[in-house]
């Protein structure tokens, strides 16, 4: 199966996904030293350094299955929260871009994965804890049951053992606690990923009885 990994970071939705197929992935982070890191935990995958809005633009015809997690700052509760105090910036409207393209191109399945924003969605999605999941198939109800202590409190050592992941490997420009607060739940990723896997093998052997 090819596999579009787009704003790949260190690959947290990513994880276990050689336990559920066989997979050819490429991932697309724009950060060369997260990059780095990536391809250091994914030495199979195929990683590279461009911007992944326009990747995905260029060749989202070339695979079975695509997860992107675009930027989510401009759309959290935080960003609404901070209003009194910081410049206000434009919500990132190309989250809406990625998904009205999949939605209306893509012939695979696919995953957008966003924090629930401070405003409605534009565009409704699967609410699954505290993140939102615009895709083409059902979700399971249920995607993780590992539980981790309050965010706001949440030790770097803990973020290290929840994804399993030493951050302090990262020697890149982000900060290394936003960076882990952001990672996918590997539990999630691993979930959604056999969901997708497991609709397109139903559909694969459907049209192989039609022939």
């Amino acid at each position: 199966m090819k596999v579009l990994n787009l704003y790949a970071c260190l690959g947290g939705n990513r994880y276990k996904w050689d336990e559920v197929t066989d997979i050819d992935v490429t991932a697309v982070e724009l950060d060369p030293h997260a990059a780095e890191l990536y391809q250091e935990r994914f030495p199979n995958d195929t990683v590279i350094v461009a911007d992944a809005h326009a990747y995905l633009l260029n060749h989202y015809k070339e695979f079975d299955f695509i997860w992107s997690s675009p930027p989510c700052q401009s759309h959290s509760s935080f960003q609404y929260s901070m209003k009194t105090k910081r410049k206000m910036k434009y919500p990132d409207m190309r989250l809406y871009q990625e998904i009205i393209l999949l939605q209306s191109f893509f012939n695979g399945k696919y995953v957008v994965e966003n924090v629930v924003p401070h405003y409605e969605p534009l565009i409704q999605a699967q609410k699954r804890g505290r993140h939102l999941y615009w895709t083409n198939f059902l979700l399971p109800a249920t995607l993780s049951n590992r539980k981790h202590s309050n965010l706001a409190r949440i030790r770097m050592q803990e973020l290290c053992d929840f994804h399993d992941y030493d951050f302090a490997k990262y020697k890149g420009e982000q900060r290394r606690d936003v960076m882990a607060h952001n990672l996918v739940d590997y539990e999630a990723g691993k979930r959604i990923f056999e969901t997708a896997c497991g609709i397109i093998r139903q559909q694969d052997q459907r049209q192989l009885q039609l022939l």
